[in-house]
């Protein structure tokens, strides 16, 4: 079974979870208030790339649609060409499905209606329910009033119906400049709700199309094209996030001035707010065209690319979303618990390997020279399936610069003059003396090493009071390791003033030269390793093979930094 095949049947498997949202789609179902049918929808304007809180909205409707049978339509709104792009819409596709949702032939474009839209805008007109308005925006901003004083009519409200209807034929034409007129709603500027005082339905828009070239020079507005494109592929549930609540008023009076046959239901449910991260894809694009970021899918990005090149799984997002869970408030989520979802994931399927970061050498005094063994290391503890793989152990070693103190600190029970330490699968070692550069720091450490206590054998198990990884340093093969922080140094950036102001300067951090196990000399784009000790790293996409490259996706949980932390906090 490849990764593709358990991804896809893992996320079929996986048991319904309970929310408000799904009880309303049960109570439906019921009452076969819909004859029995669930269509969802997941509407993405094409402006940017997806991130993580679409990957909520993705797994709400396709996961309510794979529930009770039904369908899960895939449609971009791609009414505004001057922000959409192909790229964006590839882009959409393949994170759709690399989470383990598939849409079919159910995929669709608000543009695939754009005349049909256009039709039902006349009959709004004929009906008196629209007009054409030539105040620009700024008087249409003062026109409208405030949430506690009410709107005022447009001068332009009362036209006749024949001059509509001629105006807008010529808006359609061509006539007239960008900002010009719009195509309005007649409602109710009066409203206590300011989305039904009198929206805007089309504006005038000279920009070519990814689809339609410059067939139209006038675009409907979202609220105007987004439920009328659910009733016209017959959407039972229209889930979207909690900003939509007030436009709800709006959507059923297009539908119910529209007279569509299907009448679908607006249902609101909490975007996710994650610490650390924004998730307004402006703000996303602006940190990308101001490189703050290396591009969309740069690992400290919350996109999907971004997460996917991290390292995270699409089994791990879908977890996490579930944990989460779906509710009508909304609330912070800790970063926290997205990491503990993929460290729980990757517990289970990442070999380990041995990887040195910051690379100390270390000489072994007594081992012979030229000698190489071959010791047996575990693949995974979690999955005996995994076996194990050979690892080459010689008289030249490398070591974590952090793993020696020729000072040490209290409780810091590594390796230090006089003290021994067990290397992983290997033998006991004795710190014997250092060798110094011209600066007075510490480039060598010779030990000594005890032959009877190789691991697995009769001496093994001697005590002590550390275990240490390493890899031999002439099978070693170099590699770069990219670790990443958050990219804010706030757990609200969205709430600065200025955002860019509170980027984290530390947010990657390059080790090069560090140093792998010969095992890794092959590893391929994607692919997920645990360094022991180190956390879990993903092969990036710039990895050749002469050049390894190896991104953290998430540390492990690391007692020592924890104690270390509180003592320099107490000095």
């Amino acid at each position: 079974m490849n990764d593709t095949t358990r991804e896809r049947q893992a996320a079929t498997e996986t048991p319904a979870p309970s929310d408000f949202v799904r009880d309303i789609v049960a109570a439906d179902n019921t009452s076969n208030k819909h004859g029995g049918r669930v269509v969802t929808r997941f509407p993405p304007e094409p402006n940017g790339y997806l991130h993580i809180g679409h990957a909520k909205s993705i797994c709400l409707n396709f996961g309510i649609a794979r529930e009770n049978r039904g369908v899960c339509h895939l449609r971009f709104d791609d009414t505004n060409p001057t922000k959409e792009e192909v790229e964006y819409v590839d882009s959409i596709q393949a994170d759709v499905r690399w989470l383990g949702f598939d849409w079919g032939d159910k995929k669709f474009h608000a543009s695939d209606y754009f005349e049909q839209l256009y039709q039902y805008a006349e009959q709004l007109i004929q009906d008196g329910k629209a007009y054409v308005c030539d105040l620009n925006a700024d008087e249409m901003r003062a026109y409208r009033g405030t949430l506690t004083e009410p709107g005022k009519h447009s001068p332009y409200r009362d036209r006749a119906v024949a001059e509509n209807l001629d105006l807008f034929r010529r808006m359609r034409a061509g006539e007239f400049a960008e900002g010009a007129r719009t195509l309005r709603a007649k409602i109710d500027m009066t409203s206590p709700n300011v989305n039904m005082r009198d929206p805007v339905m089309y504006r005038i828009l000279k920009a070519t199309h990814h689809r339609t070239g410059y067939t139209w020079c006038i675009y409907p507005m979202y609220d105007y094209a987004h439920c009328v494109s659910d009733a016209i592929e017959g959407i039972t549930h229209s889930i979207c996030t909690l900003e939509f609540e007030d436009h709800r008023p709006l959507y059923d009076w297009f539908l119910d001035e529209l007279r569509t046959s299907c009448h679908p239901q607006q249902i609101e449910f909490a975007r996710l707010n994650l610490t650390y991260t924004l998730m307004s894809k402006r703000k996303l694009l602006q940190l990308v065209r101001e490189n703050h970021v290396q591009g969309w899918d740069d690992p400290r990005m919350p996109t999907i690319q971004g997460l996917r090149r991290r390292g995270y799984t699409p089994e791990s997002i879908r977890a996490f979303c579930e944990r989460i869970g779906v509710s009508k408030r909304n609330s912070m989520v800790d970063m926290a618990m997205l990491e503990h979802e993929i460290r729980e994931d990757l517990n289970k399927r990442a070999p380990r390997v041995m990887a040195v970061l910051q690379p100390l050498k270390v000489v072994i005094d007594n081992y012979p020279a030229g000698q190489v063994e071959h010791l047996d290391a575990v693949n995974n503890p979690e999955d005996a399936s995994m076996g194990t793989r050979k690892i080459p152990f010689s008289r030249e070693l490398y070591i974590e610069q952090e793993d020696f103190r020729e000072d040490p600190p209290k409780k810091f029970f590594r390796l230090t003059p006089g003290r021994e330490v067990r290397l992983r699968y290997a033998y006991i070692i004795k710190c014997e003396r250092v060798v110094k550069d011209e600066r007075g720091e510490v480039v060598e450490v010779h030990c000594t090493y005890d032959p009877e206590t190789r691991s697995g054998g009769s001496a093994a198990t001697r005590k002590v009071k550390a275990t240490l990884h390493w890899v031999s340093a002439a099978q070693a093969v170099p590699a770069e390791a990219r670790l990443y922080e958050s990219l804010f140094t706030v757990s609200d950036p969205g709430a600065a003033d200025n955002f860019t102001t509170v980027l984290n300067p530390n947010s990657l951090t390059v080790m090069n030269p560090c140093y792998v196990e010969p095992s890794l000399a092959t590893a391929t784009s994607g692919a997920r390793y645990q360094f022991e000790r180190q956390g879990y790293f993903c092969v990036d996409p710039d990895a050749t093979p002469g050049k390894l490259v190896f991104n953290r996706t998430v540390t492990l949980k690391d007692t020592w930094a924890k104690i270390e932390k509180a003592q320099k906090e107490n000095d």
